[in-house]
């Protein structure tokens, strides 16, 4: 990104005032950049045991398998998930409030006795996976995040700063260089006139 100016005090001026807005915006956005990153590698984390709890309990299910060949899996749907937003870090992200089930009516007598059991087993594992994908997406949206931070935070450190900072330190030769030969061109027209003035 090219900085474009012009050899004046009005555009030397405008070029200091977003000078100093970016120097001082730069450290808000590494705060920000570093709490992303933070807050990223917690969700890589939660991920990560919410990954081995589904794993355990697929393993318990698993176990349990010749039994559930005989569950009637239209008892139980999940019908609604609530949830609400968040900010972490100035980026909204969604987080589970709660999973709302129905359970359609069985006969107690006439269906094996673990049915109950079965019934929490499965809301559990439902609940343990649907916290997974809401776990998922908050880190998809903190990464983005994070990438636009850091993105942000190199343009300003790596390009802008110094741009902005070359094109004042320009400006100000070309003004001063431009005051001296003024001044220059003013003493040799101030001598002409001296030497004219002797020689009269």
């Amino acid at each position: 990104m090219a900085i474009t100016y012009q050899y004046n005090k009005t555009s030397l001026q405008a070029l200091e005032k977003n000078l100093k807005m970016r120097v001082r915006a730069l450290p808000t956005l590494k705060n920000k950049e570093s709490a992303l990153r933070l807050e990223v590698k917690k969700a890589k984390d939660e991920i990560a045991l919410l990954d081995k709890e589904v794993e355990s309990r697929i393993n318990a299910y698993d176990q349990m398998l010749s039994l559930w060949g005989e569950f009637d899996t239209t008892l139980l749907h999940v019908d609604d998930v609530r949830m609400s937003i968040r900010k972490i870090a100035g980026v909204r992200v969604p987080v589970l409030d709660e999973v709302i089930y129905s359970t359609k009516p069985f006969s107690i007598f006439s269906a094996p006795k673990w049915y109950a059991d079965g019934f929490v087993q499965l809301k559990e594992l439902a609940q343990v996976a649907i916290e997974q994908e809401f776990c998922r997406e908050k880190l998809n949206l903190l990464e983005y995040a994070r990438k636009k931070s850091t993105q942000k935070v190199n343009l300003f450190e790596k390009v802008q700063i110094p741009g902005y900072e070359d094109a004042i330190r320009k400006i100000k030769r070309f003004m001063e260089d431009e005051e001296n030969l003024s001044k220059s061109s003013q003493k040799i027209v101030k001598s002409k006139r001296e030497k004219e003035a002797l020689q009269q």
